[in-house]
């Protein structure tokens, strides 16, 4: 769930560093509504990361702002390795 009271998905699975133990994402299965064009996708689920997490209780909730914050962080990343292979 988001921290606008959306559901986003089902977790599936959590993502720690191996040599931290520091958990890194959350491995969930969207709802069909959900957009999912800025999420790192493997499979039928998304990447949401970790430090979006406000509070974990009977459901996870996750901040939006962080989440679109990440997303154009990502194509930002995407975008100027492209400018760097072009180079």
């Amino acid at each position: 769930m988001d921290s606008e009271g959306s559901e986003m998905g089902v977790l599936q699975n959590i993502v720690a560093d191996a040599g931290t133990g520091i958990l890194t994402e959350l491995v969930v299965k969207p709802t069909a509504k959900l957009e999912t064009s800025g999420f790192r996708k493997e499979g039928d689920c998304i990447f949401i990361p970790f430090e979006a997490v406000n509070s974990i209780r009977d459901v996870i909730v996750v901040d939006r702002e962080t989440i679109e914050n990440w997303a154009v962080e990502r194509e930002r990343e995407r975008v100027r390795g492209r400018v760097r292979r072009r180079a």
